[in-house]
């Protein structure tokens, strides 16, 4: 049976969505760098881009990559909930209990957080600018819960890590709720609930910045993962043959990447619900992008996807390392130090994590 994404292509979707990642990550704190509006949406960032757009100069590339690579984070979230139903549902696997399932994934996460924290904090510990962790916060890292606590952007450091939480919560919420109720609706519901509950609080921006570091801001892209998963079946050809001839991938990635752009910073001008919503978009921009890539390309995108977690955990590392002397000048040349870098430093770390014992179900 034709799967409407292979795994060979999921992989390539997580080399173009940590691609994304890190170069926002670097991007976003270089000096006149347009920033992102990620977990709040502030008026004066997307003011701050239409300048740029209407004025662009030889930054023009690093401008978008702050204001839109974060996206990548949905991708990976799509990804989780597609494969979590792949696994658990779409195979002869028997039901796990909701104990082992917390401590399967938990370790599986934590193997790959545990390796890029720890020489973080001692590159960290000797060189410029340390930061200082409570023995609370460290603990709450690597428990995965520091999402939880009042103030998470200013205990998750490095910041990028704020993603084990939100990744564990959802892995909980999938076993507690669609494992167990399986109609199509469960999933809408919760995921129509949660944009409303953000609605809510469009002028309180901090209530909104914790809703978005839990499971209330990450549940859209996972709850599409979950429900393409499940309807996948009924997308066989020649059903799915003739939907794809019909939207045609080209225009698809065209319409979304324009509608990104409309709903991420132009729309919300007037509409700040149509930004809660750009996700979807990205995820449908992501899935086109993959299926259009040449197939002499392929092999180094699902290269960049396999090594995508090591990429994760150790770009915050190397760019500490690269950003302070690159942080005005010559900023070219410190992005492409800072992707070589990493490049070779998460090939290396990979294998460092592949000799870790692996969890069993």
């Amino acid at each position: 049976m034709k799967e409407l994404l292979t795994r060979s292509e999921c992989t390539a979707m997580k080399g173009i969505a940590i691609l994304g990642i890190m170069l926002h990550n670097y991007c976003h704190w270089l000096k006149d760098i347009v920033r992102e509006n990620e977990f709040t949406w502030r008026q004066l960032r997307c003011d701050r881009l239409l300048e740029v757009l209407q004025q662009p100069d030889e930054l023009l590339p690093m401008h978008l990559f702050s204001f839109f690579g974060h996206y990548g984070v949905t991708v990976f979230l799509f990804l989780s909930g597609f494969g979590l139903v792949m696994k658990y549902e779409r195979s002869p696997l028997p039901e796990v209990g909701i104990w082992r399932f917390l401590r399967y994934n938990y370790l599986k996460l934590f193997r790959i957080l545990v390796v890029g924290f720890v020489l973080f904090v001692m590159l960290d510990a000797i060189t410029p600018a340390m930061h200082r962790y409570k023995a609370s916060e460290v603990v709450a890292i690597l428990g995965m819960y520091a999402n939880f606590l009042e103030h998470p952007a200013q205990v998750i450091w490095p910041g990028p890590y704020w993603y084990f939480s939100v990744t564990l919560q959802l892995y909980l919420l999938y076993r507690l709720v669609f494992y167990r109720w399986r109609h199509w609706s469960v999933v809408v519901a919760l995921m129509v609930g949660c944009w409303i509950w953000q609605l809510c609080y469009c002028d309180d921006m901090v209530t909104l910045e914790r809703l978005r570091y839990n499971l209330v801001g990450g549940i859209l892209p996972f709850g599409m993962g979950v429900l393409m998963a499940r309807f996948q079946p009924l997308l066989q050809p020649p059903f799915s043959s003739s939907l794809t001839s019909l939207l045609s991938l080209k225009p698809l990635l065209l319409t979304t990447v324009s509608l990104m752009i409309v709903f991420g910073f132009m729309f919300s001008l007037t509409s700040f619900g149509t930004w809660l919503w750009v996700p979807v978009l990205a995820v449908v921009g992501t899935i086109a992008l993959v299926k259009l890539i040449p197939q002499w390309l392929m092999p180094y995108a699902v290269w960049l996807g396999s090594i995508s977690a090591a990429i994760f955990v150790m770009h915050p590392l190397v760019r500490k390392i690269f950003i302070r002397p690159y942080l005005q000048y010559d900023q070219y040349a410190g992005l492409l130090l800072f992707f070589v870098a990493t490049l070779l430093v998460s090939w290396l770390v990979k294998k460092i994590i592949n000799k870790l014992p692996k969890p069993t179900l």
